[in-house]
C-alpha cells in the first residue's frame, strides 16, 4: 500500500466519523485485552461499530470488543478505541496504525495507550500496573517505512521520548495519590500470536525489558510521527514464561484485568484531566 492510497483511506475514515460527532476530540484512548470497562467513564457518548467506518478492519480477539466510542471524559472531549487492531491477527502495520492517523486528524493531541502484558521484571506480580518508560520494538515491523508523506509527520521523526516525560510525572504523582505504587519500565513488543518461549523471555530481560506484549508499539511510532504525545500504561497480567513454571493462558489475563478494574478506572479518570 503506497502512501498515497493511505491518505486517501485517512481522509475517508476521518470524513465518515466526523459526520457522526459534534466536537472535536482532544485526547484518545486505546485500550487492551479486558480493560474496555473505560467506556464507563464516557458521558455523551456516539458509538461507532469499526465495522462501519470505512478502512477500519474488526477485532478478532475475545476481550477486544469493536468500537469508536466518542465523548466526554471529565469534561474532557475523548474519542476511545474499545478493542484494537495487532499484526497476529494478518493486518498490515499501516492499518494496524489506521486509527491513530485518524484520530489525529479529527484533533487528537495526546494518547493514552493501555495494553495487558507479560511480566519479565522478577520484581513485578499479576496486578501490577506499569507506567511504559519506554519501548523496543522486535515486532519486525514498522508503520513509517514506505515513501514519507509530509502531511503525516517529518521522514525521521526523534524517539527519544517516545512516551512523553512530563506525562509521566503527573502519572505517578496521580498514582501516589490514589495511594498505589505504580511500576515503571520497558515494554519489548513481539508479533505474537504464541506466547514467548522461557529462551526468549530471558534474553527480554537481558536486553532491558521489563514487561512483554504483542501490541502498542507500532501505534506509538505512528503517533510520534504524527506529534501525538502519549502515555502508556501496561497492566501486568501474567508472569512472563518460564518465571513461575506454568502454562501461560489469554483466560488468565481477562481474569487478572478484571481484578484490577477498580483501580485502573480510578488511576485513568484522574490522569485524563491532565491530558
Amino acid at each position: 500500500m503506497n502512501m498515497s492510497e493511505q491518505l486517501k483511506q485517512i481522509y475517508e475514515a476521518e470524513q465518515y466519523i466526523r459526520e457522526r460527532i459534534s466536537f472535536a476530540p482532544e485526547v484518545a484512548l486505546v485500550l487492551g485485552s479486558g480493560l474496555g470497562i473505560l467506556d464507563e467513564l464516557m458521558e455523551d457518548t456516539t458509538v461507532i461499530p469499526f465495522s462501519e467506518i470505512p478502512h477500519f478492519p474488526v477485532s478478532t480477539v475475545e476481550g477486544h470488543a469493536g468500537d469508536l466510542i466518542i465523548g466526554k471524559i471529565q469534561g474532557k472531549p475523548a474519542i476511545m478505541m474499545k478493542g484494537r487492531f495487532h499484526l497476529y491477527e494478518g493486518y498490515d502495520v499501516k492499518i494496524v496504525t489506521l486509527p491513530i492517523r485518524v484520530m489525529k486528524r479529527l484533533g487528537v493531541k495526546s494518547l493514552l495507550v493501555t495494553n495487558a502484558a507479560g511480566g519479565v521484571n522478577t520484581s513485578f506480580e499479576p496486578g501490577d500496573l506499569m507506567l511504559i518508560e519506554d519501548h523496543i520494538n522486535l515486532t519486525s515491523m514498522n508503520p513509517l517505512i514506505g515513501r514519507n508523506e509530509n502531511e503525516l509527520g517529518v521522514r525521521f521523526p526523534d524517539m527519544s521520548e517516545a512516551y512523553s516525560r512530563r506525562l509521566r510525572q503527573i502519572a505517578l504523582e496521580k498514582a501516589k495519590e490514589n495511594g498505589f505504587t505504580l511500576k515503571q519500565g520497558v515494554y519489548f513488543g513481539l508479533s505474537g500470536p504464541n506466547y514467548e518461549t522461557p529462551a526468549e523471555i530471558r534474553m527480554i530481560r537481558m536486553l532491558g525489558g521489563d514487561a512483554v506484549g504483542m501490541s502498542t508499539v507500532n501505534e506509538v511510532i505512528a503517533a510520534r510521527h504524527s506529534g501525538i504525545e502519549v502515555i502508556g500504561i501496561s497492566c501486568i497480567s501474567n508472569m512472563a514464561a518460564g518465571i513461575l513454571d506454568q502454562p501461560l493462558s489469554h483466560q488468565e489475563v481477562m481474569e487478572t484485568t478484571e481484578k484490577v478494574k477498580q483501580t485502573f478506572l480510578d488511576f485513568v479518570v484522574s490522569i485524563i484531566p491532565e491530558l
